[in-house]
């Protein structure tokens, strides 16, 4: 049961640190609460808006605003460790408005099983997110897939693509 802790957790902690971040000017990616060994780890990844590259000290200066408010609301029971980040270039993409963001860009795609071609894992551009159908160009043509089909869909750089 720890993971739905987690999501409930991660979601209550999100609403608290979304209008701060977002108060800042940058873009909230998602809010993560997990276990790594005996810790707990509530994970906050933001980027700018423009895509432009998040630098350590913007992500020191939004740590430090929403510790505050962390401890004020105190939302979580267990102790953990609060990190904030950018979610990188090979940063997952789990909600309906990561599509939107990175629409006509490279990603990689891991199936639960293999797809009517008998494919589990291709990359290509992200065409398209209509509902939870997902569509992407690959060099065979394009492929679509359920989101609730891939165990994994992330961002990928040209030295991924196709491999």
């Amino acid at each position: 049961m720890a993971k739905q802790s987690g999501g409930n957790t991660a979601q209550r902690a999100e609403a608290l640190v979304r209008p701060t971040v977002e108060g800042m000017g940058l873009r909230l990616w998602d809010v993560v609460f997990e276990k790594e060994g005996p810790d707990w780890y509530l994970r906050v990844l933001i980027d700018r808006a423009d895509g432009s590259t998040m630098d350590t000290d913007t992500c020191a200066e939004v740590s430090h605003a929403l510790d505050p408010i962390l401890d004020e609301a105190d939302p979580i029971e267990q102790s953990y460790y609060l990190e904030v980040g950018s979610p990188g270039l090979g940063r997952k993409l789990t909600r309906p408005e990561h599509y939107t963001a990175v629409q006509g860009q490279k990603i990689s795609v891991k199936l639960y099983k293999a797809n009517e071609n008998g494919a589990k894992e291709f990359s290509g551009i992200l065409t398209s997110r209509e509902g939870n159908t997902i569509t992407v160009e690959t060099p065979a043509g394009p492929v679509r897939f359920e989101a609730s089909a891939a165990s994994t869909v992330r961002l990928c750089d040209d030295e991924d693509l196709f491999h």
